[in-house]
């Protein structure tokens, strides 16, 4: 576990700042499972989960869900027969928040 899944977020308003490349180096290792990379110019971050069959990849999905809920902040989940593609950027400011980091965190936390 990693201290982000520890933190809350923060409210994120448009014109906050993105995360900087030195941050995201060293945010990145904190969640090595998942990949940052540019789509449409916007930096995501992304993992995908692998499960026995479609009942646990939507239970996964739900649970994730709530905590997107919970945390009001929401990412991009495509639930698949066997596999959970989970998808985090802040919508607001069009890239990378640390709110992007914590619920990466927390969504590795509700697979174990």
């Amino acid at each position: 576990m990693t201290e982000l899944n520890k933190q809350q977020c923060e409210a994120c308003q448009a014109g906050a700042p993105h995360v900087s490349d030195a941050e995201l180096a060293e945010l990145i290792k904190q969640i090595p499972d998942w990949s940052a990379h540019a789509r449409d110019g916007i930096m995501q971050l992304e993992r995908v989960f692998k499960f026995k069959n479609f009942k646990e990849a939507i239970a996964f999905t739900n649970r994730v869900g709530d905590m997107a809920e919970t945390e009001g902040h929401h990412p991009a989940l495509l639930t698949e027969w066997g596999k959970v593609t989970i998808t985090w950027w802040t919508h607001k400011i069009k890239g990378l928040h640390k709110n992007d980091f914590i619920c990466a965190a927390k969504t590795d936390a509700l697979i174990n």
